[in-house]
């Protein structure tokens, strides 16, 4: 039995020792984490604070993180509306350029061909999608903008696509007698005009006359009509006598008529007779002659544009009752059975720019949101889409007539119509959108900065001085246990042994 002395490991020793083992971890931990406290409870009166701030910075982390989101699928818009335009602008260029008048087998020009790919191109962007929301369906992100271009110029099955549409409003323009829906007669002197009461062909809109004897009256009664009475007093060579008309699509057209001596008469020109009853007749005549070339030319051209923005523009798309088409008296609604939809996202009565909301700042919320069916989109496809669905026969003498009244009702639409949306208004839209989240998170970063200050000065350390202390710690520990470990050695007998030497 070993018998322990004064120098023996005491309570008090073992306790001071794992005091500093205690606060060893403690600065360790502290080295380590950059904080004072690793529990708010231990940052005692000041633990409130230091949990709204954290909140607050963590607020301002989701914020950043919602911002850089956004920022990508606006950069990814932009480049889509660029391209959208770009297409545009080049069938627009295309339609600039002297072209010679050449029908492939498809009965198309080149330039429609090209657009035809324009139009495809168009299509693919209004479906861009990032990550996998597409981002021109409002809110509908899940699900696509719009259809492929091939349905949407060709149909489904039994769903027409604009091609079809666009034949039907030919024939109902033109309708059965060739002259635009317009009816003519001769009773006696009277020559008159009229509508058949349909929405279809031209619209009487004024009659102008110089013709010496003559009255001109109308358009009046239902279905509006004009009447020219030639009498008694012949016209004199070269009075005029001009009929205002509007065409499907809204474009105003005159037919100015000529007196004359002559026999025949020229091109739009009538024979003065012998007789007011044959004077009338004449003007008949020439009307007629008038009224077929125009159907033939600038009408067609005017329903290919006028079916195009019923089946883009209208929701839902309004197609002609039939068939038979060239004597229908109305448009209907299309239904999913009968006409392609063409736009497939999610089409509410919210704006479409609010489709689309994010927070990027406490205070600060942008909409971003689009639909492919916005006025700026529809405008561009419809146009586009018509040039690219109308066909021509080589055989048709007024084919090349016709076709240049399309190019130019095109490349007019393209150019926009004042007091209309355009893409460059969607674009400045998601510009003041990006504008807003650079300033957002510019302010972010700045309140960041503030708030980690005062977290630190709550909640941090000195490393430097935290480093200090550990080595000094380090170093009392350290000679602790090298006495602790002298006296766990020590015992009576060598505490009394005599001293040699």
């Amino acid at each position: 039995m070993s018998i322990t002395g004064p120098g023996s490991i005491t309570a008090a020793n073992i306790a001071a020792q794992t005091n500093m083992f205690n606060q060893l971890d403690k600065l360790s931990t502290e080295l380590s984490t950059g904080q004072a406290a690793q529990t708010y409870s231990d940052l005692g009166s000041q633990s409130g604070l230091a949990l709204s701030l954290s909140a607050q910075l963590a607020a301002l982390g989701g914020y950043s993180n919602t911002a850089t989101t956004v920022g990508t699928t606006l950069s990814i818009a932009q480049s889509a509306l660029t391209g959208i335009s770009g297409s545009a602008a080049a069938v627009q260029q295309s339609l600039e350029q002297p072209e010679a008048f050449s029908l492939g087998s498809n009965g198309q020009t080149a330039t429609q061909a090209s657009a035809a790919s324009e139009l495809d191109q168009i299509v693919s962007l209004l479906n861009t999608q990032v990550g996998n929301n597409y981002i021109f369906s409002g809110s509908g992100v899940n699900q696509p903008s719009v259809a492929d271009a091939n349905t949407i110029l060709n149909g489904n099955g039994a769903q027409a696509g604009l091609t079809q549409l666009i034949a039907a409003r030919q024939q109902a323009d033109l309708g059965s007698g060739g002259l635009g829906r317009l009816g003519l007669a001769t009773a006696g002197s009277t020559v008159t005009v009229s509508q058949d009461g349909s929405p279809f062909g031209f619209q009487l809109t004024g009659v102008n006359s110089s013709l010496t004897g003559a009255s001109a009256t109308g358009p009046s009664g239902v279905p509006p009509s004009i009447s020219i009475d030639i009498g008694a007093t012949p016209p004199n060579a070269g009075d005029k006598i001009q009929f205002n008309l509007t065409l499907p699509d809204g474009s105003s057209q005159v037919i100015t008529l000529t007196a004359t001596n002559a026999s025949p008469p020229g091109a739009n020109q009538f024979t003065i007779g012998a007789t007011a009853g044959a004077t009338a007749t004449n003007l008949q005549a020439a009307l007629t002659t008038a009224l077929g070339n125009l159907a033939q030319t600038a009408l067609p051209a005017s329903s290919a544009i006028t079916a195009a923005n019923d089946f883009f523009n209208v929701e839902p798309p309004q197609i002609v009752a039939g068939p038979p088409y060239d004597t229908s008296m109305s448009l209907v609604s299309g239904t999913p059975a009968n006409t392609v939809f063409w736009y497939t996202g999610e089409n509410g009565a919210t704006p479409a720019l609010q489709t689309a909301l994010a927070q990027v700042g406490p205070s600060t919320t942008v909409a971003y949101g689009m639909r492919a069916n916005e006025p700026a989109f529809s405008n561009i496809l419809a146009n586009v889409a018509a040039l690219a669905a109308t066909t021509y026969s080589a055989n048709d003498p007024n084919a090349q007539a016709s076709y240049d009244a399309l190019s130019q009702k095109v490349q007019a639409n393209l150019a926009g119509q004042s007091g209309t949306q355009t893409v460059a208004d969607i674009e400045a839209d998601l510009a003041n959108a990006q504008t807003t989240i650079k300033n957002a998170t510019d302010l972010n970063t700045q309140t960041q900065t503030t708030l980690t200050n005062m977290l630190q000065k709550i909640d941090g350390v000195d490393q430097n001085q935290i480093g200090e202390q550990i080595l000094t710690l380090q170093n009392s520990l350290s000679a602790s246990l090298s006495v602790s470990a002298r006296l766990a050695q020590l015992s009576l007998v060598n505490f009394l042994s005599p001293v040699t030497g």
